[in-house]
């Protein structure tokens, strides 16, 4: 009896089969983009320049997250759903009496005696851990950078009927035409952040 030879497979277009699919998985693969943050950078150190003021305690507000990503705020535990809202607090505090030099008439805040006198005296300590997880790091530092936004969208619709970080993204996007009308949103910006001016260090803070 003759002997039957298998069937062979006709793997001709497998070739083509592949491409399709590399073509597939290329067009509808998503890739991650890079997160940072964005910072200037401190000046380099001169020797010859006096020392920091030092600071006190009230006008200091001390964020520390550990190894473990546990966030502390002013030798508290804390979520962080909830650091926006204590920043701002903090910042919009106010504690100066009405008649005092350096009383802070815009601010919206409790005026405790314990806590910051004006957003200019007021500073932001950020202390981590080098094992901290950058992902928990970025959302640390997103939402202190949203309290500051927070004020500065408060007071911008108050002043000029419009949000601070709105009117920020029409003037980096070039949406704002004309150098006279540039020229006037960055001068109300700039006035904003004099009123709300982001102090946020990373460096150990000498307290008093």
């Amino acid at each position: 009896m003759a002997k039957r030879s298998a069937p062979e497979i006709n793997a001709g277009s497998m070739a083509d089969i592949a491409f399709l699919l590399l073509i597939f998985f290329l067009v509808t693969t998503t890739i991650d983009k890079d997160k940072g943050l964005i910072r200037q950078l401190p000046p380099p150190i001169d020797e010859n320049a006096p020392p920091p003021p030092v600071i006190k305690n009230k006008n200091l507000f001390i964020v520390q997250v550990n190894r473990n990503n546990d966030l502390l705020v002013e030798n508290e535990l804390m979520e962080l759903k909830d650091l926006r809202q204590a920043a701002i607090d903090f910042l919009d505090n106010g504690g100066i009496s009405a008649g005092e030099e350096g009383y802070c008439d815009y601010c919206q805040g409790d005026r405790l005696s314990d806590s910051s006198d004006n957003p200019n005296k007021a500073i932001i300590s950020l202390t981590s851990d080098r094992l901290t997880d950058y992902d928990t790091y970025v959302a640390i530092q997103n939402e202190l950078g949203a309290a500051y936004n927070f004020l500065r969208d408060r007071e911008a619709q108050k002043r000029y009927g419009w949000k601070f970080t709105e009117k920020s993204a029409e003037l980096n996007e070039g949406k704002i035409v004309g150098e006279a009308a540039k020229d006037a949103v960055k001068e109300k910006l700039s006035v904003i952040k004099d009123l709300f001016p982001f102090k946020l260090t990373e460096a150990e803070a000498k307290q008093n």
